[in-house]
């Protein structure tokens, strides 16, 4: 047993190292011809879409989500959207609110940034204590440079003016109707709302779609 030991291991030896190289020199160069393969607008939409169990979604999704609509993962445990009519309320509330929470974010990360790194001074840049400034004798002062007159240390009267004026343009957007407004759509309207023209294209509209109710989530 020892001898056939003894002459059996380099044989094996060979036999693993015959192995090994094999392997290596055979193994496709998967590196050098990978390719990225990026989800076209279409991927986000319809019964294959990505849903919110991922694989174990089949039966739990409810038929009504059918996938027509950005963002329809196939969740609504509650069944709030049965009813198309508040289904459609639902979606135009959660655009618009993704829309304002992304201007916020926005507004809330800039200041602090431009006067932390550009060096602009800001009268407050924190955003929780900016609004304060109303109350001070100088008044709130926009981009740390000028007052606007009248409103600068109104609240009442800044109040009034911004209620108006978000409350025609939210008007104007609901109803379609407006300059410049007249007959488009009113979650998506396009138009002059669009000027770099990013939706002409159905696909990137699509992705689009997707990628701002994501974000505003």
């Amino acid at each position: 047993m020892a001898a056939f030991a003894v002459s059996a291991k380099p044989f094996l030896g060979t036999q693993l190292n015959k192995s090994v190289v094999s392997r290596q020199t055979s193994k496709p160069a998967r590196c050098a011809s990978r390719q990225v393969v990026r989800a076209s607008g279409d991927d986000w939409y319809g019964p294959d879409r990505p849903k919110f169990l991922g694989p174990y979604s089949e039966g739990v999704t409810p038929e009504y989500l059918q996938g027509e609509f950005a963002g329809d993962y196939g969740w609504d445990t509650a069944g709030l959207s049965a009813d198309p009519q508040t289904f459609a309320r639902y979606r135009t509330v959660e655009v618009i609110h993704a829309r304002w929470a992304m201007l916020g974010a926005l507004g809330i990360l800039v200041p602090e940034v431009l006067e932390k790194y550009a060096g602009i001074e800001f009268g407050e840049p924190v955003w929780f204590k900016a609004g304060a400034q109303i109350f001070t004798g100088e008044g709130i002062q926009y981009l740390g440079a000028f007052t606007i007159p009248a409103f600068s240390d109104n609240i009442i009267l800044t109040l009034g003016v911004e209620v108006l004026l978000l409350g025609l343009a939210e008007a104007y957007r609901a109803n379609g109707e407006g300059p410049g407004v007249e007959g488009l759509d009113d979650l998506y309207p396009g138009g002059p709302f669009d000027p770099l023209n990013l939706a002409d294209d159905p696909d990137s509209f699509a992705e689009l779609r997707v990628k701002e109710i994501k974000n505003g989530r």
